[in-house]
């Protein structure tokens, strides 16, 4: 089974999740100070929310599978179109422990594909990669124009598809 997953990041947590929340007729599955995740059943979604200062939008969206070879067809399709991806095993970020891949559309827009091994008691376990100022775990950047890196994490694009969370 697959489910979409949907990243948003948000400059006021408590009001976002009081919003979301009424949107969905449903509290958070999971809920940290500066994270929130419901996995909801209809509409089939994985969908968060994570405090950022500054960078509110759209974060990045995914796909959160059942199996590892249902997460392995995928970096199958993406290796087969020739198209660079990063992958993560065993990260813990987002509150999980997960196995993924991690791409850029055309657009620059980030896409994660996913398996949860488990839950992890923390958003963020790689916090001292990641600027003071972000509150960012593992996040992919968009690029500027000129494919150059920002100042977040974990940065998988056609010139460097190695990450670096890992």
């Amino acid at each position: 089974m697959k489910r979409m997953h949907i990243h948003i990041a948000v400059n006021e947590l408590p009001k976002s999740i009081g919003f979301y929340s009424a949107m969905f007729d449903s509290a958070p599955t999971v809920e940290r100070h500066d994270y929130a995740k419901w996995q909801l059943d209809n509409p089939k979604v994985n969908f968060a929310i994570s405090l950022r200062e500054g960078v509110c939008g759209m974060n990045h969206l995914g796909i959160q599978v059942d199996s590892e070879a249902e997460l392995n067809e995928i970096a199958q399709r993406l290796d087969s179109a020739e198209i660079d991806f990063s992958s993560q095993q065993g990260i813990s970020c987002c509150g999980s422990h997960s196995n993924k891949h991690w791409v850029l559309d055309p657009q620059g827009i980030a896409w994660e594909s996913f398996r949860t091994l488990s839950t992890s008691p923390m958003f963020d376990e790689h916090k001292e990669l990641i600027p003071e100022e972000s509150s960012a775990c593992c996040i992919p950047l968009h690029l500027d124009a000129s494919n150059t890196q920002k100042t977040d994490c974990c940065v998988p694009n056609k010139n460097d598809a190695s990450g670096c969370c890992s």
